[in-house]
């Protein structure tokens, strides 16, 4: 009697001990994994590595990959779900640096988080070193003849958190999400010249829920721009320019366009910029949809278009113009409280 009880108790506590190292949340150091912050060894394979292990923990804490203080290189990295439990990117005083050369690419991002749930990305400064690619004129033809890579390519990456990272030089777009749902970025630094080609900051697509708050966005591009099945978007607090302004499209380019719908600009600020807010789509384009569109509350310092809606959208200009009007149908849009001040009416489209 008093063995089968002492050995029913010694398995209730090694299921309880199991238990808690499930649940405990792990700190995964990348220098375990033989990252050299050297600043030019390539620490790729060793941020992946420490990713693979914190994915695979599991638990209702979240597992941490940590990047100490300090300058690394990496080359292209895919940081892949599903996870087992939430899981932390956390690179506070650390800055990543991309190889500056177009040719060590093959592939449209630097850096990929894919198919991740309840992920957080704390701290860090990713640096593209994009100056070599924004002055080849191979790249940024009109048949786009290089595949130019994204700083942060965000896929179905959903309920997460961005928060106190910057994006630097990016060679192309600095962050584009695609099926990131009900996530948040708060308190980021987007910076890029204002004569960086094809910088847009933040470019968003078929996802449902977003907030950008309190951010700062400096780039030669769109600030943010806004592809098609865009949902539930709020952009508030936000500082924009240099760079072309806050963008609805292009959209209309391709059949099938899921509609845009829910989008909400408030309390930003747009200086020394082309445009200031705008909604662009193609000439004679797909048919499509955009509805509940809200500008508030936007102040616009020296900016070229403060409002703008342009149908004959057509960057290159590889459009045949004409009389076709873009087949865009746009409904319940709110423009109010847009405050202009010293507007540089010599801007052009972009």
């Amino acid at each position: 009697m008093y063995k089968d009880g002492y050995i029913r108790t010694t398995i209730c506590c090694l299921a309880v001990m199991a238990l808690v190292a499930r649940n405990h949340a792990v700190v995964i150091d990348i220098k375990t994994k033989g990252a050299t912050g050297d600043g030019n060894t390539d620490d790729g394979p060793a941020i992946m590595s420490a990713w693979k292990e914190a994915c695979d923990h599991g638990g209702s804490s979240p597992s941490t990959v940590l990047i100490p203080p300090g300058l690394y290189k990496t080359h292209s990295i895919v940081l892949s779900g599903p996870c087992k439990g939430p899981i932390e990117l956390h690179a506070t005083g650390a800055t990543l640096k991309a190889p500056p050369e177009l040719a060590k690419f093959n592939t449209t991002s630097w850096i990929l988080i894919k198919s991740v749930n309840r992920f957080t990305l704390t701290g860090g400064t990713f640096d593209g070193q994009g100056h070599h690619t924004w002055n080849s004129t191979k790249c940024h033809d009109s048949l786009m003849t290089c595949e130019i890579p994204v700083n942060l390519r965000l896929s179905h990456t959903k309920n997460s958190l961005f928060r106190d990272f910057t994006s630097a030089n990016s060679k192309n777009f600095h962050i584009a999400l695609w099926g990131c749902d009900n996530s948040s970025f708060v308190n980021i630094t987007i910076s890029a010249p204002g004569d960086s080609v094809n910088t847009d900051g933040i470019h968003i697509a078929r996802l449902n829920g977003l907030n950008i708050t309190n951010s700062t966005i400096k780039t030669g591009d769109d600030c943010i721009s806004f592809g098609d099945g865009s949902k539930n978007v709020r952009i508030e607090k936000v500082t924009c320019g240099p760079g072309h302004g806050i963008s609805i499209g292009s959209l209309g380019k391709f059949p099938n366009e899921q509609p845009l719908q829910g989008v909400w600009v408030k309390n930003c600020t747009i200086t020394g910029t082309n445009n200031g807010v705008r909604i662009k789509s193609w000439p004679a384009s797909y048919p499509g949809i955009a509805s509940d569109i809200h500008f508030e509350d936007i102040i616009m310092n020296k900016v070229g278009n403060p409002i703008l809606i342009d149908q004959e959208y057509c960057p290159h200009d590889t459009c045949k113009l004409g009389f076709l009007l873009s087949g865009l149908r746009m409904y319940n849009t709110l423009m109010e409280r847009c405050f202009t001040d010293c507007v540089d009416h010599s801007g052009a489209k972009h």
